[in-house]
């Protein structure tokens, strides 16, 4: 396969809502073929974020089913219109939003990916169920969605009218999660403006109604996401999780000290991974010990919690039930769940 032959092929890709190819109006930007790899670079001005989408899908439609392609790497350059770009700059009040009929939104986040931020995302979120509220849980991890595996769901949602997209809901839970909107083995490859404007959809044009909670299960690190939804909705707070080790506190700092330059109120941490117990009884810190509980105590901020690592777990995220599902008198990780949504529903009633 070489740069030509994938070019032609590209041909079949129309730009959304014209008869014409990307190739023919310029928009493919680089092409190569190695060991297997499409690699393919796309640049489009515009400022409905539809349009990358398809283009993303259609590309992958046509490059996938080919049995010399192992996998098809898009990367997709969104740029708005300059004029367009002008008049948002313009235009900007800076004003900061409330999600309609929800009365708190709690972003969960971690320095770095690896700590269970997911895990403890869907988990809080059950709990909070559980103990009686109206609960609604969206996926801001673009590029590693988890939640809807967590879940047990792989349904699209449906946007039925007034581009209001309608969640999906499980175990008394609405979910939003590009897990979605993409086949289970589609890598998402956008950047920095895409990846905006995704978020910001998932968070103004959804159909959440009523809740009490809205959980934010954010990407790690302290990237574009963060910031866009920080400069889009009013947060209750930010719940910090990391593991006991010295490496994942020194990200989980960083975390920190983003959310407190941009004004959002730290809730606290959440000690994932605090310690194995096997059958005897016997607890193995297997990432040390105590680590979240003396930088909590360090920070000045509330321990929310320490979850034990357990099978159960695992099994639980990985059949779509969160093991927060468990009665809690049966297994340790569901009540240091349980202990952590009664934390979080007082620290954001105070």
């Amino acid at each position: 396969m070489t740069p030509d032959s994938i070019l032609e092929l590209l041909k079949q890709v129309p730009y959304p809502g014209f008869s014409r190819d990307i190739v023919s109006f310029g928009l493919v930007k680089d092409v190569s073929f190695e060991d297997g790899i499409v690699s393919v670079a796309i640049s489009v001005q515009t400022s409905d974020a539809s349009v990358p989408e398809q283009i993303f899908k259609n590309c992958h439609a046509i490059l996938d089913p080919l049995p010399e392609v192992k996998h098809a790497r898009i990367e997709l350059d969104v740029q708005e219109p300059a004029t367009q770009a002008n008049a948002n700059a313009a235009g900007s009040s800076g004003i900061i939003n409330k999600i309609p009929g929800v009365k708190n939104v709690i972003a969960i986040a971690s320095g770095k990916g690896g700590v269970g931020k997911s895990t403890v995302s869907a988990n809080l979120a059950t709990a909070l169920a559980k103990a009686g509220h109206k609960v609604g849980l969206c996926d801001c991890d673009l590029y590693g969605p988890s939640i809807a595996h967590m879940f047990g769901r792989r349904e699209r949602p449906l946007a039925p009218e007034d581009n209001e997209i309608i969640p999906i809901s499980a175990h008394g839970i609405k979910l939003m999660s590009m897990g979605f909107l993409l086949e289970e083995a589609s890598p998402v490859i956008v950047r920095g403006p895409l990846a905006t404007r995704y978020t910001q959809q998932f968070l103004q044009n959804v159909a959440w109604g009523e809740l009490d909670y809205l959980i934010l299960d954010l990407p790690p690190g302290t990237g574009d996401i963060q910031l866009t939804i920080v400069q889009t909705i009013a947060l209750t707070g930010a719940v910090i999780v990391t593991t006991p080790q010295e490496v994942a506190l020194i990200d989980a700092r960083k975390a920190i000290s983003m959310f407190d330059k941009v004004n959002v109120p730290i809730m606290g941490l959440v000690e994932n991974m605090a310690w194995f117990e096997c059958e005897h009884g016997t607890r193995y810190p297997i990432f040390g010990e105590g680590g979240g509980a003396a930088e909590a105590k360090k920070l000045k901020l509330p321990l929310l919690g320490q979850i034990p690592i357990n099978i159960p777990t695992r099994e639980q995220g990985d059949t779509g039930t969160p093991v927060a599902l468990i009665n809690p008198a049966e297994n340790d990780a569901s009540a240091a769940f349980a202990a952590l949504a009664t934390s979080v529903d007082q620290i954001a009633q105070s």
